[in-house]
């Protein structure tokens, strides 16, 4: 695909970022994009290879030499249709996904890979300027009626695969506006909250039912979702980790949702009493992750004293790792714009202890310098160095440890099983309760927003197969495609 020899003619090129002391002014998305004929030179990079891994190494199998081409071909509406036909969200992948696709492109092997993601974003939001995107109405309704509980990504996108296949969707959401993580996980200079917007008007006048505020098992009676004829639990990993630590429970310690969930609110014109605010702390950011990148960059914006990040783990080699060879997710050193905009990052640190003072006001951390002891067919030993402990000053830490799975209200309301890694159990999406699905991180863990997109597709399929006794909805990679 693309234009023969176009990777030997053209380098990648990346979007440019507002410059720093700019861009930590506000809360606004900062990428620079690249003109058409910029995108179209990166799309005429790929290969046609092959075997296309970039193909394989995507969870929604999206048919990424087949819009590269088109791209080239300035055939844009045709690279719109092949993206939505695997993808049904591309303005989010397209911002936030990692790309597994361009760490497995042939191209990489010799070169810097496709540019992928960037031309997913670019194809995607061509068609919102363009008008392309259009609500697709199904011709008939087959009385079938289905509760998807949650609206992240995995919950949008089973709400509109079902809808599509002409079943009535309710989606509901405990908060206050539709979203999931999307919404207040993801700071807006990562994604900018009227991009969902735009969505989910779509899904609306699709025909796709939104009721927010409703906590299903607190304020919503589980008895009540009997009236529906199958429910798609979707509601996420939500349950953060902490730390077995002295002091943990410190003024001044909090869970990194907490804090990034408070400032999107704040913007949003919501009050939030006894907001955490970093304006003028030294924060200590805890956990070396995209969450944690992302309180890096909100307390530089909330106006941050200094920011600093501890992670446990050894820092990643700046090449692939032998471990980690093409095509398979690397473990790679990466450096954020958030990282960018200033941040002390520090491996092989283990708080020991939170240090408060008379009034349980949070004043410093504890830490030790560790390594990791490998010995071959067992777990690795963390292992402490003497003498090197150290006090930091810190008045605000921010935990960003991940997640444990989701939370059990639900599971224990609905009597559902639970699985060995603390998820809901699922045999191809469906519970040990037949009219019951789950899907997302609710189902197989915290995990990447394509893995999300990907698991409500395919819950979708198996949903409406159980409610029809036969689909017409796509399998994974094998979308509706155009007659192009």
């Amino acid at each position: 695909m693309g234009k023969i020899g176009g990777f030997k003619e053209f380098t990648r090129t990346d979007e440019s970022n507002v410059a720093i002391l700019e861009r930590v002014s506000n809360y606004n998305e900062f990428a620079i994009p690249l003109s058409n004929e910029k995108i179209k030179e990166q799309g005429s990079r790929c290969m046609d290879c092959g075997i296309p891994f970039c193909h394989s190494s995507c969870p929604l199998g999206n048919l990424i030499p087949d819009f590269n081409d088109m791209v080239y071909q300035e055939e844009w509406q045709g690279a719109l249709e092949i993206l939505q036909s695997t993808n049904n969200f591309p303005e989010f992948t397209g911002r936030l996904c990692p790309a597994p696709c361009e760490k497995s492109c042939v191209l990489g092997i010799i070169s810097e890979p496709v540019a992928i993601e960037n031309i997913e974003k670019n194809i995607i939001e061509r068609g919102f300027a363009e008008g392309w995107i259009k609500p697709q109405i199904p011709t008939s309704r087959t009385g079938k009626t289905i509760a998807v509980i949650g609206s992240g990504p995995a919950g949008l996108a089973a709400a509109q695969q079902l809808n599509r296949a002409g079943h009535t969707v309710t989606v509901f959401e405990r908060d206050n506006a539709i979203g999931g993580l999307l919404r207040y996980g993801i700071p807006n200079f990562k994604l900018e909250k009227g991009i969902i917007d735009r969505r989910v008007k779509v899904l609306e006048a699709e025909g796709v039912v939104f009721k927010v505020n409703i906590n299903v098992g607190v304020n919503y009676s589980v008895e009540e979702l009997n009236a529906f004829d199958s429910i798609v639990l979707c509601g996420g990993a939500t349950e953060s980790r902490s730390l077995p630590t002295k002091g943990i429970e410190s003024k001044g310690v909090f869970q990194a949702m907490t804090f990034l969930t408070q400032q999107t609110k704040s913007l949003y014109g919501e009050t939030i009493p006894n907001q955490i605010l970093a304006k003028d702390k030294n924060v200590i950011v805890i956990g070396g992750g995209d969450t944690g990148s992302d309180c890096v960059g909100t307390s530089n914006r909330q106006g941050a004293k200094t920011v600093t990040n501890f992670e446990i783990m050894p820092k990643p080699p700046v090449g692939r790792s032998v471990n980690t060879p093409w095509p398979f997710w690397p473990l790679q050193f990466k450096t954020s714009s958030s990282h960018e905009e200033g941040c002390d990052r520090n491996w092989l640190i283990n708080t020991k202890e939170f240090i408060a003072n008379e009034k349980g006001e949070l004043v410093g951390l504890k830490t030790i310098e560790v390594a990791w002891k490998t010995i071959p067919g067992q777990q690795p030993e963390l292992i402490e160095k003497e003498g090197s402990e150290k006090i930091w000053p810190c008045e605000l830490a921010l935990l960003a440890l991940g997640f444990s799975g989701p939370e059990k209200t639900l599971s224990e309301k609905l009597g559902l099983e639970i699985d060995m890694r603390n998820n809901y159990k699922a045999s191809n999406y469906q519970t040990n309760k037949p009219h019951i699905f789950t899907a997302g991180d609710m189902r197989r863990g915290q995990s990447l927003i394509v893995w999300a997109i990907s698991e409500g597709r395919e819950a979708a399929r198996i949903v409406d197969l159980y409610l029809m006794g036969s689909t017409n909805l796509p399998t994974k990679g094998n979308g509706d495609l155009p007659n192009l």
